[in-house]
This record gives C-alpha cells, sequence and structure tokens, in this order.
C-alpha cells in the first residue's frame, strides 16, 4: 500500500520520547522521509518521521457533511 497527498490514515507512531500514540491524520506532502499532515485529533499541523510509522491503514470510513 502505498500512502498519497489527500489521504485520510490512521497511524501507530513512535514519537521522540518513545511513547506510542495513535492517530488519524491527513496527509499533506511526502518528502525525504517526512510525513506533512494534519492532525485530525487536535487539528493541529505536524510533521512524521516515516520510520517512526509502526503501523498505518487507509481511512475507510464515510465522512457525514
Amino acid at each position: 500500500m502505498k500512502m498519497s497527498i489527500g489521504q485520510i490514515i490512521e497511524i501507530i507512531y513512535l514519537d521522540k520520547a518513545g511513547k506510542i500514540t495513535q492517530r488519524k491524520i491527513e496527509v499533506n506532502g511526502i518528502r525525504e522521509g517526512r510525513i506533512r499532515a494534519a492532525c485530525l485529533t487536535t487539528g493541529a499541523p505536524r510533521v512524521f518521521l516515516a520510520s517512526s510509522i509502526l503501523s498505518w491503514q487507509p481511512v475507510t470510513e464515510e465522512r457525514h457533511a
């Protein structure tokens, strides 16, 4: 599976402090091992290291207006 810009995915992430978190993000850019995204939990822009993403999957639930 390949992630793409605009895609909403759910990730399991290992942060710098060694804490494992799970979150949904919307991918805004992918370059040089970094993923720019909007965290859908906090609404904040974030940058994730691809090497620190332990697992990811596309979100398939429907969005309601």
